[in-house]
Parts: C-alpha cells; sequence; structure tokens
C-alpha cells in the first residue's frame, strides 16, 4: 500500500495574512510542519501543494517537494483531491498547513490504521482531553465515536454533554485536523455538496456523515494546535520554542 502524505498551503487566510509563511522560531510556519511530516516513517511521500510561487521557493529551499495547484480551491481536501488525481497512490493523508505542531508519530498512527485495516475509506485523530476551557471552546473541535471507533458527530459544542459529572471529571475527545482518506473515496467526496449540519457547524467533515459514510477515529496521546490568528501564532511558537530548548539541553 502506497500512502502520500500531502500538506495544501494557500497563501490567503482571512484572520491572519499570509500565515503559512508567518515565522515562527526563524522559520516559515510551512517549514515546520513539512519538516514534522517528513519524519513519519509511514509515508512513501511528502507533498506541499500550495497556491504561491513563494511557498514552493521556501519547501525547495528546505530540500522538500512542492506542487502549484489551482489558486481556486474551496478548501484543502478540494487541493489535496488536485494531487491524488495525478498521482498514483492508494491512499492520501491530508495534514493542515497551519498545523506546526503536528506529531509525526501521529500521523504514523494514521497511516498505519489504513494498512492495518484496508476496508477504512477515510479516518482522522483525536486526543483525549479534560480543560474545561477548551471543552466549552467553540474553536475546539469535539468529537464522539460509536463502540467500534467510528465518528457518531463532530461538534463545536460542549460533546458528550455531562449531566451529572463535576467540572473537573469531564473528559472529551478533541478532535485534530488530519485526514487520511482512500484514494477513490477522496476523488467522490469532493464532488459531494454540503450538507446541512456543515452548513451549522461550519465543519466540512460533517458532509461525510451526513452521506451515510463512516469515519474511523484514531485515538492519539500527541495533541496538537491550529493557528488561526496573531494569538495563535505566538502560543504556537512559545510551545515550539520550549520543545526545541528540550531537545538541545
Amino acid at each position: 500500500m502506497k500512502i502520500i502524505g500531502v500538506i495544501p498551503a494557500r497563501i490567503g487566510s482571512t484572520r491572519l495574512r499570509e500565515k503559512v509563511l508567518a515565522p515562527i522560531a526563524g522559520k516559515p510556519m510551512i517549514e515546520h510542519v513539512w519538516e514534522r511530516v517528513r519524519q513519519a516513517k509511514k509515508l512513501d511521500e511528502v507533498i506541499v501543494a500550495c497556491d504561491d510561487k513563494r511557498i514552493v521557493e521556501c519547501i525547495q529551499a528546505a530540500g522538500g517537494k512542492a506542487v502549484m495547484t489551482n489558486p481556486d480551491h474551496p478548501n484543502g481536501s478540494s487541493r489535496v483531491a488536485e494531487i491524488a488525481r495525478n498521482h498514483q497512490a492508494d491512499v492520501f493523508i491530508n495534514i493542515q498547513g497551519d498545523e506546526p505542531t503536528i506529531s509525526s508519530e501521529s500521523i504514523d498512527q494514521l497511516a498505519e490504521a489504513f494498512r492495518r485495516e484496508p476496508s477504512i475509506q477515510v479516518a482522522t485523530l483525536a486526543v483525549r482531553r479534560s480543560e474545561a476551557e477548551d471543552y466549552e471552546n467553540p474553536n475546539v473541535v469535539k468529537v464522539i465515536c460509536d463502540a467500534k471507533g467510528n465518528a457518531l458527530y463532530f461538534s463545536r459544542s460542549p460533546i458528550p454533554y455531562y449531566r451529572d459529572v463535576d467540572e473537573g471529571s469531564k473528559i472529551f475527545l478533541k478532535h485534530l485536523g488530519i485526514y487520511g482518506y482512500q484514494k477513490d473515496f477522496l476523488l467522490k467526496y469532493v464532488t459531494w455538496n454540503p450538507g446541512t449540519l456543515e452548513a451549522c457547524e461550519k465543519l466540512e467533515q460533517l458532509r461525510i456523515l451526513e452521506q451515510g459514510y463512516s469515519i474511523r477515529v484514531i485515538e492519539t496521546l500527541h495533541d496538537s494546535w491550529s493557528v488561526d490568528t496573531a494569538q495563535d501564532l505566538e502560543f504556537v511558537e512559545s510551545k515550539i520554542k520550549t520543545f526545541l530548548k528540550q531537545s538541545c539541553s
């Protein structure tokens, strides 16, 4: 089974201008993402799919592979699908270009799930958390699963709802924005129109559940933080600087 990791990266962003090129600890954010993804041992290839020559030049200078894609893609999944149409592989893993703290071990977990269970069509990651602030935060997406580990629902609301549990005992699964797709499923998925739930929650993955397909949720021990605002950038930079200090000591 051949598995390709794809990092979709667009230069336009609404809340943080050109965020994929924003400097973090002396490197553009997209370079941090690429460095972490290339450390994954279960990927056969890593490609950055972008819409700006500056991103291509950044990744090529670091020794990686970047491909210019259509600038008009509506989302990252569509950009990954363009790569899938032009590359021979069984599975494509979509790693967001604004996740500079993504763990290579988590990526390997996701890739291994497809090798272990080839019937999986789409899978994603989640991490078990208990922080009340994140549980209530609509920017932290939560997921609940069935007994087989398939997603029942994703929401920005606190789920599951704890009726008779103390505040400090609320455990939830925080969804991480990384997906693996069988090639045929990905190419089919990007042709579907958004559904009602996706429109309500502004969560693209709900389109899959509304169509009646399963999303396998793989639980990882490694959390990750995306960057959407200047505050996120500052927070993530502090995390990366701490990691770099620990690795050098």
